[in-house]
């Protein structure tokens, strides 16, 4: 929720400092890929609201794109879709979604609902859009940990001051047959960049994890070089907003420490016909 609004601000802001904007009954002007002027819709214009094609829903969202960063400078869109509302139009912006209207003239932030089958649209489609390729992750960057034959897979990001990230190790300590990637993620305090560079550096980085998650002994003071740096900018591009988060080889996410039972549904899921790594849709 924080995120969404400091997006929110920020369309406000980059429609307040704006240089000029078009009269609200003017046709908003764009070119298109070869150079040539194309009309984004007018307010008036009601063909764009009757999406009977594939092609011209296709030709709506592009302009809907175009209006949408014309309105809002320095916006980039990453996608248009149409949505199941009539005439309404959903904008993703980075990992962030909002709704608007065919011609930009309103901005809807928050959750769809469809209410015959009670289910939440929006997060849906966010659970699609955070899911990232599992074997697309660095993992010679992260502590390696087998259990058992290891052969599922969970990638966590983890903080080693955080309450939860060592809620979650106990919990990972009753589960069998898992291979565990751990992203040093130190984003809570100064002494978390040195604790991860201490683990790193250890003889045995994940004997010196294991040993502080779950019985707190400080690693001896080390130096080396680290992935730190790289794994906070992996964090941000995967927009990892806290710890600790969780990727699994199917290509979904969860975020916090999850119950043992809820853990073990989701490693489970891996051996199903069907499952494996997931690509970002």
């Amino acid at each position: 929720m924080k995120h969404s609004l400091s997006l929110a601000a920020l369309l406000l802001c980059a429609s307040l400092t704006a240089q000029a904007q078009p009269a609200a009954d003017q046709v908003l002007s764009t070119r298109t890929a070869g150079g040539a002027e194309a009309p984004v819709p007018a307010r008036d214009g009601t063909a764009d609201r009757v999406l009977s094609t594939a092609p011209a829903q296709a030709d709506s969202a592009q302009a809907v794109s175009r209006a949408f960063e014309q309105r809002f400078p320095g916006i980039r869109v990453d996608a248009v879709r149409v949505t199941p509302m009539n005439g309404i139009f959903e904008v993703q912006v980075g990992m962030d979604l909002l709704y608007t209207d065919a011609q930009v003239d309103y901005v809807l932030q928050g959750s769809m609902i469809d209410a015959h089958a009670r289910r939440d649209l929006t997060a849906e489609r966010l659970e699609v859009l955070q899911q990232v390729a599992f074997d697309s992750l660095p993992l010679d960057r992260a502590i390696k940990q087998v259990k058992g034959d290891g052969t599922r897979q969970v990638a966590v990001f983890e903080d080693p001051n955080c309450g939860y990230c060592k809620q979650l190790h106990r919990t990972l300590e009753e589960v069998d047959d898992v291979t565990v990637y751990t992203f040093l993620f130190p984003i809570l305090s100064p002494d978390s960049t040195t604790r991860s560079r201490d683990i790193w550096c250890a003889a045995d980085p994940a004997k010196a994890w294991k040993a502080w998650m779950l019985n707190g002994e400080a690693p001896a003071q080390a130096e080396c070089e680290t992935p730190i740096q790289a794994n906070l900018a992996l964090g941000r591009k995967l927009n990892v907003q806290g710890t600790p988060a969780l990727f699994f080889a199917d290509g979904s996410r969860v975020n916090g420490a999850m119950p043992l039972e809820s853990l073990k549904k989701k490693l489970d899921a891996q051996n199903e016909p069907g499952s494996g790594s997931a690509a970002a849709g």
